[in-house]
């Protein structure tokens, strides 16, 4: 599958996707617990849980040889036989209760560590430095990252809690159980024209045939659930993302009278969403008719295996019901498959998402792993230097006009360029978010350049917060306020501890003011800014300059822009240029990805 993402200018690629397999969905999930910092918890309880699964086990064991001498009592019309039973099983069913509670606390811990240390690993994959950048340009499996670490790793928690706990109870009930039945059926004779036949362990035999068939057909039915719940979850994903864009834009929607657009979008990936679901409800339908044929059989099968030996009279009634409850024991065991085949494609469907996003994660960091790479290094010397640099993007590439330039300390630098240029790329090359291209980038040794980009990035918390934000020493309320007042934004001194989302509280020329009010209190050596001035008018823009020309005098400041800026502030121009003809950036390809395309327009291209 190829897509093609092109969400802003210069940052178009195509990325190729191929879904990874079971084996390594489950090895990279394996990997994410192994270091996770909660798994000697996890540990710990899911050892905790297996005992309690075996104790159980054998309260069953105790409770199924119980029906013998109860049901023989009955048979007896024993009294004190029946009273001393009944003591016996209060203490037997006591027993398994406090040890049913026991089961579904440390069932409920798994779920929290689990989706502790799922989450917790996801967050901290996805947020390795660039990766989400990256992630947001290789294709259909970075579309909604939000859901994947919350929703579906969530959900995969729970349901892989619920099947592994469900499948490990199924399984030591089985062995229990097994030796009780083959042990119950050893002494079945079976008596044909004059004949008797002897067949060991014919129930057990019974059992594992009869749950076979079953398994066997509700796999052959429930299969394409996989399927149909993958394609749901990504219709899911699509239809939250509408409504989340939509409503971040809601002011433009509203005075573009684009609501009836909106609502129509709306309704596609509603539709998509409601025919996901009725796929999925049709094989649940279908699945029904097996699963609940067989619980309906299951209620006689049983008694009609052992019925003949009962009533050639070689066992007792009381062995008839021990007998029966071994039978459904096993039986309960063995159809595990049956009851959870639903589940099953649920979590497989999951885990699909899950894994592959993990997986996609760290395949980001070589991605275009074969392209060409800018070549990053440091000048002793304190200059920044671009060599024979070339940003390499699918339709060609960015690069100056002059091959080799210097830029000294202190120094001011305007870098200007045709709109469809790759401004935005080239800012991003210096950065380090888009390494593909040729030739060199020299920083200066010793020196961490501030960037500042068209949109500001303010983090949750109080405005003190979003200024102090990254490493550095505390600022003062004084310095703050007067940067604030420099910058026009005086009415926001009194608010430093107020928590906000900044982004909505403040219009967009506020929000790149207060970025400049960042910039000026962390006093970097160096600065490169995108575009970030050119939406300034004329006297908000002299304010900048001279603040700062005020607090970062020794500054060298690159703006990347149009170029309608002041010639004393900036008196020396750079001109970026776009070369057709130039390295270009091939299709890449990512081994694990999404089976669905990505929710935009793009997907007519695939």
């Amino acid at each position: 599958m190829d897509y093609q993402t092109a969400d802003k200018p210069g940052a178009e690629q195509t990325v190729s996707v191929e879904t990874s397999s079971l084996r390594d969905q489950l090895a990279t999930i394996r990997q994410a617990l192994k270091t996770s910092p909660v798994r000697r918890q996890l540990s710990w309880v899911s050892i905790g849980i297996v005992g309690v699964i075996v104790a159980t086990s054998v309260g069953q064991v105790l409770l199924n040889r119980w029906n013998q001498p109860f049901y023989d009592a009955l048979a007896r019309r024993d009294l004190p036989g029946f009273l001393h039973q009944l003591m016996v099983f209060a203490v037997i069913a006591g027993s398994l209760l406090v040890l049913n509670v026991g089961q579904t606390w440390l069932n409920q811990m798994i779920r929290l560590r689990l989706r502790e240390a799922l989450t917790l690993d996801l967050i901290d994959e996805w947020m390795r430095p660039a990766r989400a950048f990256r992630l947001t340009h290789a294709g259909a499996i970075g579309v909604n990252p939000d859901q994947r670490m919350q929703q579906d790793a969530g959900h995969l928690s729970d349901l892989s809690t619920d099947l592994s706990v469900g499948l490990l109870q199924s399984f030591i009930l089985l062995v229990s159980f097994i030796g009780v039945l083959w042990e119950l059926s050893s002494g079945f004779v079976f008596h044909v024209g004059g004949h008797s036949l002897a067949i060991p362990g014919y129930m057990v035999w019974a059992a594992i045939l009869y749950a076979g068939i079953a398994s066997w057909l509700s796999w052959l039915v429930g299969r394409p659930l996989i399927r149909f719940n993958s394609d749901r979850y990504t219709r899911e994903a699509e239809l939250r993302s509408s409504m989340v864009r939509i409503n971040e834009n809601i002011d433009a929607i509203a005075l573009a009278h684009g609501e009836a657009d909106a609502s129509r979008r709306l309704d596609v990936d509603l539709g998509g969403v409601l025919g996901a679901m009725r796929r999925i409800y049709g094989a649940q339908i279908n699945l029904s008719w097996v699963t609940d044929a067989y619980g309906w059989v299951t209620v006689v099968a049983p008694i009609l295996v052992a019925a003949p030996v009962y009533f050639a009279g070689d066992i007792s009634f009381g062995g008839l019901m021990m007998a029966v409850g071994a039978f459904n024991q096993v039986n309960s065991s063995l159809r595990w498959f049956i009851n959870n085949i639903g589940a099953i494609a649920d979590w497989r469907a999951t885990l699909m998402r899950v894994a592959d996003f993990r997986i996609a994660l760290g395949e980001t960091d070589i991605l275009h792993a074969k392209e060409k790479r800018i070549e990053f290094g440091e000048n002793e010397n304190g200059k920044l230097t671009f060599d024979k640099l070339e940003v390499a993007s699918p339709d060609g590439c960015t690069k100056l006009a002059e091959t080799s330039v210097e830029i000294q300390a202190g120094e001011r630098v305007m870098i200007t360029g045709d709109p469809r240029a790759g401004k935005t790329l080239f800012f991003r090359a210096i950065a380090g978010l888009w390494p593909w291209g040729s030739g060199r980038i020299g920083m200066p040794a010793g020196e961490t350049p501030f960037f500042v980009p068209r949109t500001p990035y303010f983090p949750l918390g109080t405005l003190r917060d979003a200024l102090n934000h990254a490493e550095g020493a505390r600022i003062d309320d004084a310095e703050i306020s007067a940067v604030l007042n420099e910058v026009g934004l005086e009415r926001l001194s009194s608010q430093l501890d107020r928590s906000a989302r900044w982004e909505h509280e403040l219009a967009d020329d506020e929000q790149r003011l207060l970025a400049f009010a960042r910039l000026a209190l962390r006093k970097p050596k160096w600065v490169i800014i995108d575009e970030a001035l050119d939406t300034f008018d004329g006297a908000t823009l002299r304010r900048v300059l001279a603040m700062l020309q005020a607090r970062l005098a020794d500054a060298a400041i690159l703006n990347i822009g149009r170029g309608l800026h002041n010639n004393q502030f900036f008196p020396r121009a750079l001109t970026i240029v776009k070369d057709s003809g130039g390295s270009a950036l091939k299709p890449a390809r990512l081994r694990a990805g999404a089976i669905e395309p990505p929710p935009t327009a793009a997907r007519a291209k695939k």
